[in-house]
């Protein structure tokens, strides 16, 4: 059998290993022409990503690649937006029966290991194909604060202080951990944890708008990028903090004028 045959089924190994429909998923991922970017700080969780209007006659209002799934746990979605509706619907329902199971929201952890889990065996069984998406999960945890998750299509799921996907997913990761080491003076190299918890809500606005101008080298438009936040810090309006919101243009053209200024 040559590569051909073997990556015509979900299910067989190829002689090296390797399983090529699910690495095409994350092909799907990759040529899907959108970044995303999450950072998290000592109160705040963000997500930013592009927002591309493929035609003039779309209504722009329609376009998102964020989502809500509980009051407190939002997402962003990046690769084929068909598929991403679905893990959002599923995710949505995930949360639902936990609550109506255990009389309380679930934790951003529990959802990111429920839906990697689900993710995984799409990539075991063939009456089903992996979906083409990358999700990064953002909320606050109760115990723990902000937190930020992403999922793959292979089924792994693993925390981030911050992290990135899609089209520039490579540029961007390593412009995070440049960055990253600079914090507390340095000591960021030394422990990521204790200095991404010193970041405060403006801070980590400001990284993740900066790694999405960085990596694209374009100065964004308010039109041109989304983002999504969570927050508990004494700057967010009381109605909203520690819930999950998008932003309107008029705040996200706020938080670039900002990081123009600071430029």
């Amino acid at each position: 059998m040559s590569r051909t045959s073997y990556d015509r089924y979900l299910t067989v190994f190829s002689p090296e290993g390797r399983l090529y429909q699910v690495e095409y998923a994350f092909k799907a991922i990759s040529g899907s022409g959108h970044t995303a970017i999450s950072v998290r700080g000592e109160d705040t969780s963000v997500v930013i990503t592009q927002k591309k209007v493929p035609d003039k006659l779309i209504d722009a209002s329609s376009v998102s690649h964020l989502f809500s799934i509980t009051p407190t746990i939002g997402c962003v979605m990046t690769g084929l937006i068909a598929d991403a509706r679905s893990q959002v619907t599923r995710a949505q329902q995930e949360a639902t029966d936990w609550r109506y199971k255990n009389g309380y929201e679930i934790t951003p952890d529990a959802l990111a290991r429920r839906l990697a889990n689900i993710n995984q065996v799409y990539t075991q069984r063939a009456g089903m194909r992996p979906l083409g998406i990358s999700m990064i999960l953002i909320g606050i945890d109760p115990e723990y604060g902000p937190q930020c998750f992403k999922l793959d299509p292979a089924g792994y799921f693993v925390g981030f202080h911050a992290t990135a996907a899609g089209q520039k997913q490579q540029e961007a990761m390593n412009h995070l951990e440049k960055k990253w080491k600079k914090l507390d003076n340095g000591g960021g190299a030394n422990d990521a944890a204790a200095a991404g918890k010193k970041l405060s809500r403006a801070e980590v606005i400001e990284i993740a708008i900066e790694a999405m101008s960085t990596v694209h080298a374009t100065d964004y438009k308010p039109g041109e990028i989304e983002i999504g936040i969570v927050s508990t810090a004494e700057e967010e309006n009381p109605k909203t903090r520690g819930n999950w919101r998008v932003m309107d243009e008029a705040e996200v053209e706020q938080h670039l004028l900002a990081y123009a200024e600071k430029d």
